[in-house]
């Protein structure tokens, strides 16, 4: 399947349970991958221990941290419209123009669902094509690939 042409309409929206289920899936390994960015960042900047509330560079870490986060997600939505999680719950990222992801709307996307507070989920349910408010904001759509075997 090519990465950058999917026509929105060839595939169903996916659905809220499959969405949290691939949140959930990638919430484990960006979880190490916070874990082993947390142990370079507090190894080069606190001598390789614990950053507490009063040190300079807490601030920094959670910047730091939020950047992986938006390169995590970012990364792999605008090099094939699926993360991990997404590829196992067979799902993909794809535009509404029906050309690759930019990261403009990386940023979009991923602000938007900041913003939210999960309450974009919630809207999912009530709108007709299953769309989250990343989705509307970031002229994208999340489509599910069962069909595509």
């Amino acid at each position: 399947m090519n990465n950058t042409r999917t026509p929105v309409s060839a595939f169903p929206a996916a659905g809220l349970l499959r969405r949290l289920m691939a949140i959930f899936y990638d919430l484990f390994l960006l979880t190490a991958i916070l874990f082993l960015a947390t142990a370079i960042f507090s190894a080069i900047f606190n001598s390789g221990e614990a950053l507490d509330k009063e040190n300079p560079y807490t601030t920094l870490l959670s910047f730091y941290l939020t950047g992986i986060i938006f390169v995590y997600f970012g990364w792999f939505w605008t090099h094939g419209g699926q993360t991990l999680g997404m590829k196992t719950w067979k799902m993909k990222l794809i535009s509404n123009t029906s050309q690759a992801i930019s990261w403009k709307q990386v940023l979009i996307r991923e602000i938007t669902t900041i913003i939210s507070l999960g309450l974009s989920f919630i809207w999912s349910i009530f709108d007709k094509q299953k769309r989250c408010w990343h989705d509307i904001t970031s002229n994208t759509t999340l489509i599910d690939l069962r069909g595509a075997d």
